[in-house]
């Protein structure tokens, strides 16, 4: 890690405010389909675990070629026009894809309800990448210091918590009746929140390159493939890719799981806005104290830090529920501080790795965040999905209409097995492979 003639330009409190405010809009998209998709299918479309699971998974990878591909038009268009904006505003029509995966028609259900949903998904998943990839590229395209980055993806860090929070709490609350016309109404009610936030953003990137200068990629033109190729052969940038990979399909199994448990371990699907609550609330305080931890330790040490207070989390909830409510909640709430310094640590550890590409004569940090949220994207859905095939392999049966229909004893144990036994595996892989990653060696820069 170089600390050699490090900028020391420092963004504007108020532009880095409006920046992460798109933040919100990705927030949204994050948790509601990652938080509902699944019980949505099972739970009042009637599609069978498994299926559901594939239909969630096959939009994901088609996003894993569409983001590195995105990655280098972003590039491209930086080259040419000195910005990244123009493919955010595509982005801003992600609302509708929204509006339309939750507002499968009446005479839909099983496979062809599938189809519907999982079609407006990929739809929805590259206007989302449209947005995404230049968006978090932003913080590599600055010229600012090592601590600075950080700074810029804590503030849009806290941001998305509250993204996550308001997403993570409302849209449950809004479709517990489990009818498909609630469901339409919540995603209309966020789709408003998602499009002004994207407006927002749009205005507060444009400010943050005016004021801290605009770190373009080199000269000469590449292809998506020379661009991948370049950034997977970077060691310690593949190391933190495969580490959040795991991370991501962790975190979003999780997220994916919650409903299931309220419902089936707990007995209550209401306390599914609950526990969002106790895991995305703290989250929304613990940005500051991660960045104090980054400072004092670096973000390598911080980031193992919160992958081993995460797989202490899941452990916990083995057994949680047998205490009561009340102790499940507060386990939630140490994964909830986990989840804010897995999220801010890792992304921000990105431009660094693009900074450190530049040192050596490279500089593609569209490449490089096409790269990263293709991986972030299968995460999501690997999740969900290794969670639906634990669901299958216990003989968990599917519903219409939201009703809870009775589970066998092995199909219960699948839901909390799944909840609980398989987070702790993967994340303590993540935990084995970032160990590897030399990215953050030394003290932090003063």
């Amino acid at each position: 890690m170089s600390t050699a003639a490090e900028p020391r330009t420092r963004a504007a409190t108020g532009h880095l405010l409006a920046y992460g405010t798109g933040s919100l809009g990705m927030g949204v998209w994050v948790t509601v389909p990652g938080l509902l998709l699944l019980y949505f299918l099972t739970n009042t479309l009637g599609v069978p675990p498994l299926l559901a699971g594939f239909t969630l998974l096959v939009p994901k990878v088609i996003d894993a070629v569409v983001h590195p591909m995105l990655g280098t038009l972003s590039d491209r268009e930086a080259r040419r026009v000195g910005h990244r904006r123009g493919l955010m505003r595509v982005g801003l029509l992600l609302a509708l894809a929204l509006v339309a995966m939750f507002t499968v028609p009446s005479g839909l259900e099983g496979w062809t309800a599938a189809l519907w949903v999982g079609l407006f998904y990929v739809v929805g998943n590259l206007l989302f990448a449209c947005f995404q990839v230049p968006y978090l590229t932003t913080p590599s395209d600055l010229r600012v210091g090592y601590h600075e980055r950080t700074r810029v993806f804590m503030v849009r860090m806290l941001v998305l918590t509250v993204g996550l929070l308001v997403a993570g709490v409302v849209a449950p609350a809004m479709v517990k009746s489990g009818e498909r016309l609630a469901y339409t109404e919540m995603a209309v009610a966020l789709g408003v929140l998602m499009v002004a936030s994207g407006v927002v953003a749009l205005r507060g990137v444009r400010r943050l390159t005016e004021t801290c200068g605009f770190r373009s990629p080199d000269a000469e033109q590449h292809s998506t493939r020379a661009d991948v190729r370049l950034a997977w052969q970077d060691r310690d940038f593949r190391l933190l890719v495969i580490s959040y990979l795991l991370t991501g399909t962790t975190t979003h199994l999780v997220l994916a799981a919650v409903p299931f448990y309220a419902a089936y371990v707990l007995d209550s699907e209401g306390l599914t806005a609950v526990l969002m609550g106790a895991f995305l609330g703290p989250a929304v305080v613990a940005g500051p104290l991660w960045l104090k931890v980054s400072r004092a330790v670096g973000k390598q040490r911080g980031l193992l830090v919160a992958q081993a207070m995460f797989v202490a989390g899941c452990a916990a909830l083995l057994v949680a529920h047998q205490a009561g409510t009340a102790v499940t909640v507060a386990v939630v709430v140490v994964l909830g501080l986990a989840f804010a310094g897995l999220q801010l640590l890792a992304f921000s550890m990105v431009p660094d790795a693009v900074a450190a590409a530049e040192e050596r004569g490279t500089s593609r940090a569209g490449a490089y965040t096409g790269v990263w949220t293709a991986t972030e994207a299968v995460g999501t859905a690997i999740g969900p999905y290794v969670y639906s095939a634990v669901l299958a392999i216990g003989g968990f049966v599917s519903a219409t209409d939201g009703d809870l229909l009775p589970q066998t004893g092995r199909a219960l144990d699948a839901v909390l097995l799944g909840f609980t036994v398989v987070p702790v595996v993967l994340m303590a892989a993540a935990f084995a492979v970032q160990r590897r990653c030399r990215l953050d060696v030394g003290p932090p820069p003063a």
